[in-house]
């Protein structure tokens, strides 16, 4: 595996071909300049030790010189040690309601995107552990398996939205039943499964799946979305929102926090129940820190050793031929011989 201490100074090699058009207008205008001056061929017997391809070859050889230069000053690195590293931790899977009614602002911004804050956060404070995403609506479906990339997390957290799932609905029970697929079959005690909905248009039998996880050891947290009062399912056309989402009989749709199901849930399979105004997933990592902490290895480059000083022995060698080369014409010059010219 290779990798650049100082991956800034690469971008130095973008402006060698500026160098290259610079030369070329360069040679160009001198040309211009000597015709100015008399008639070519009176001009090259008056300078007949100097040679016309030395001075090209002379550039080509700073340029290899200042790209190796760069390349040293980059610092790359090759790791020379791959070894699995043992880590303890808790299996930890989220699964996120994407219903349309998680779009409601009756939290702000709004019940969706403040929920995806508190599970960034969680993230953020996680360390040895594993986490995986599930989002549900009609039905649900595996955003990320477990993982320790927390960074990749984060990114396929950032991606979820309403749009992902057609089917409209609040299926708990299968979010759970999913859920349940994606621990690892040695892992039999230290699983976690937090859920987040406002537990409206709730479908299936959601208790008898969490009886099943807790029986399988998993603990399940659910976290409630939204207010008591509610509030209107808004409609967005390009980003803005264009007005709310309407019943048969023209009556705007009121969508509110249904607890009970998520409580039940939660008592269920030995866990709490918290609502969006005492959402702070920090009380759920602090019981998950105290659970038993399964041992997993994970594979990751432990030592990386630098190579800059093959690429500064190459600067060096560049250099040191380019003021080998002269530039006038002889007989026989070796290393004007290697590039193809001795004129």
């Amino acid at each position: 595996m290779i990798k650049f201490e100082h991956i800034i100074f690469l971008y130095g090699l973008a402006t060698i071909p500026l160098f290259f058009i610079i030369y070329y207008l360069y040679r160009r205008w001198r040309r211009k300049k000597l015709r100015n001056i008399g008639d070519p061929s009176l001009i090259n017997s008056l300078v007949r030790n100097y040679s016309g391809s030395k001075p090209f070859i002379k550039f080509i050889l700073t340029m290899l010189a200042y790209a190796s230069l760069l390349i040293a000053l980059a610092n790359p690195q090759i790791g020379t040690k791959l070894e699995e590293v043992q880590r303890k931790g808790v299996e930890i899977v989220v699964a996120l309601d994407v219903s349309n009614s998680m779009l409601a602002e009756d939290i702000k911004p709004n019940r969706l995107d403040r929920a995806k804050q508190e599970i960034s956060k969680l993230i953020d404070k996680l360390e040895n552990d594993k986490i995986g995403l599930v989002v549900f609506a009609g039905k649900p479906f595996i955003q990320l398996p477990l993982t320790t990339d927390f960074a990749a997390a984060k990114l396929m957290l950032s991606t979820i939205n309403t749009d992902m799932i057609s089917s409209q609905g609040t299926a708990i029970g299968a979010a759970i039943e999913t859920a349940e697929g994606m621990y690892s079959e040695d892992n039999t005690k230290s699983r976690v499964l937090i859920i987040i909905s406002d537990g409206e248009n709730h479908e299936d039998d959601a208790i008898s799946a969490a009886k099943s996880a807790y029986e399988h050891n998993i603990i399940i947290n659910c976290i409630g979305m939204g207010t008591i009062e509610g509030g209107p399912i808004p409609i967005y056309q390009n980003n803005r929102i264009t007005g709310f989402l309407k019943d048969n009989q023209n009556n705007t749709v009121m969508t509110k926090l249904v607890p009970e199901v998520l409580q039940q849930v939660a008592l269920a399979a030995n866990g709490d129940f918290y609502t969006a105004a005492d959402m702070d997933l920090s009380n759920i990592l602090d019981h998950i820190n105290k659970m038993e902490k399964l041992e997993f290895g994970s594979k990751q480059f432990t030592n990386y050793e630098s190579r800059f000083q093959y690429f500064l022995g190459l600067a060096l060698l560049f250099l040191a031929l380019e003021l080998l080369i002269s530039e006038q014409k002889t007989k026989f010059n070796p290393i004007a011989k290697m590039f193809g010219s001795d004129k």
